[in-house]
């Protein structure tokens, strides 16, 4: 394996904390953002959809209101085996062929990872249709009012915030800036849990563009006085959106800016998020919701300034979204089963009292040079009291005190004069031990940089993931410590 960055080493922790926050122009097709290679636009007969769709079966139908929605979408498989989001217009909504055509290419001319692409269309007779990749999660609607198993995590309503702001700013640099009806149900789930926008929005229902279908009490003062849809507007919205995060429902915001101005703001978040968000990031959201909802659109943030609001209040930044969502992603290995030390053995356990005691029999041997370092280095008062912070933190590790292990060893590590990559792997069982697992992947991945041979920092990683509930990644972690460990003991 030799010095390169395992998948889940200090690489993968930096390159998803850069992930979620990627400018907008990282979000091309092409940029750094880029993750799938999408398919150019293209048009489709309407027999091809008709088939993908299983004759556009009510069986497959995706969309809000079901078939009383004016505009349906459907669920389609087309002949690629590529699963696809069909959206049929009513006959009346699009009466000229040519303008469906070159707003619907003209859409599909964009590629981001924030937004479901439009790749392709369909304009035969009165027939009008859209094809738009697939989300497989749902709607930030489902998630957010009709949860189920858990209600949504303050992290990932912020990088829902976060990734929306970037799919509008994207969108306006694109000369896209207005956004039809931007509301919870336009928000969807790709397959890794990341919210990206439908690009259905982009394209007006009608030559008027008179697309609003939400209550009115709803939407933007000046769409209520023009009937028009601006670029103010969708801030606007996006400010509605901002209220529906918070509270976990959708409250007016009329009733809403109510109790901002009278300092109530806490009455508005949602009861499910008690004690897992600060006041200082709850407060920033209300200031940011406040200026979207202003009554003149002109004292609106733009969508730039949005995204660089909320990069800066963004939690959990290295956790996938799948995670924090709860989604299952992937699947364990289903090739010949690894031949398993005890090491992995109680890493595909989660055997933590079985990882401690394994730990306490290696002691430091693998902290190769630091014995050398540590004698000739401990005349100086400094460093004695850096030695005393990490032989505090052993006796407590080998009291099973965690707590304070972790206290000890982060004055050792914070010290700076001395990395030994065992403290690290110490450090990151006792972080298990108390239940955080994502402070403790941090420290298995830290422990790894420091020793890029040494299996023990892949099997803590794996252990941690198992943990945080990524089973696909923790077994390829596995086996990557299984490797390393065989090959080391063949030297």
């Amino acid at each position: 394996m030799g010095a390169r960055c395992s998948k889940f080493s200090i690489c993968w922790f930096h390159s998803h904390l850069k992930a979620s926050v990627l400018e907008s122009s990282d979000l091309e097709n092409g940029g750094k953002g880029e993750k799938n290679a999408w398919p150019s636009f293209g048009e489709f007969s309407f027999e091809q959809l008709k088939v993908a769709t299983s004759g556009f079966s009510s069986d497959n139908i995706v969309s809000e209101h079901g078939e009383k929605a004016p505009n349906v979408v459907y669920k389609g498989k087309l002949d690629n085996d590529r699963w696809v989001a069909v959206k049929r217009f009513n006959k009346f909504a699009w009466p000229d062929s040519r303008q469906f055509l070159e707003e619907a290419k003209a859409v599909g001319s964009l590629r981001s990872e924030r937004l479901a692409n439009l790749i392709g269309c369909c304009c035969e007779g009165d027939e009008r249709l859209l094809v738009a990749e697939f989300m497989p999660n749902e709607t930030l609607a489902k998630h957010l009012f009709h949860w189920e198993n858990q209600p949504m995590k303050w992290a990932m309503r912020l990088r829902v915030a976060l990734y929306l702001a970037q799919a509008l700013e994207y969108c306006s640099s694109k000369g896209r800036a207005l956004y039809h009806d931007l509301n919870a149900y336009r928000i969807l789930f790709d397959n890794d849990g990341n919210p990206r926008l439908s690009c259905f929005g982009l394209m007006k229902n009608s030559r008027d563009g008179k697309s609003y279908s939400t209550n009115l009490a709803f939407t933007p003062p000046e769409y209520l006085r023009t009937g028009r849809v601006t670029p103010e507007s969708v801030v606007y919205s996006f400010g509605t959106l901002l209220l529906d995060l918070m509270s976990g429902k959708h409250i007016p915001p009329s009733h809403a800016l109510d109790l901002i101005r009278g300092k109530n703001f806490l009455m508005l978040m949602d009861s499910a998020l008690e004690g897992h968000f600060s006041n200082e990031d709850g407060m920033e959201l209300v200031r940011l919701a406040s200026r979207c909802l202003q009554y003149e659109a002109r004292e609106r943030p733009n969508a730039k300034s949005l995204v660089i609001s909320l990069m800066s209040v963004q939690k959990e930044a290295e956790v996938p979204s799948y995670v924090l969502m709860g989604i299952p992603h992937g699947t364990a290995s289903s090739k010949q089963p690894l031949s398993l030390t005890p090491f992995g053995e109680a890493c595909m356990r989660i055997d933590l009292t079985a990882i401690h005691e394994i730990l306490e029999k290696m002691g430091y041997k693998d902290d190769e040079g630091i014995a050398n370092e540590l004698s000739f280095q401990m005349w100086t008062s400094q460093m004695q009291e850096t030695l005393n912070s990490k032989k505090h933190g052993d006796t407590a590790f080998r009291a099973k005190d965690f707590a304070t292990a972790i206290d000890c060893y982060t004055r050792f590590i914070d010290g700076g004069t001395i990395v030994s990559p065992t403290v690290y792997a110490r450090r990151c069982l006792s972080y298990l031990m108390n239940d955080r697992p994502q402070e403790a992947l941090g420290d298995a991945m830290q422990a790894q940089v420091v020793s890029p041979q040494w299996p023990t920092a892949l099997y803590l990683q794996a252990t941690c993931l198992f943990s945080l509930g990524m089973e696909g990644d923790a077994q390829e972690t596995l086996k990557d410590g299984t490797n390393l460990e065989a090959k080391r003991s063949k030297n």
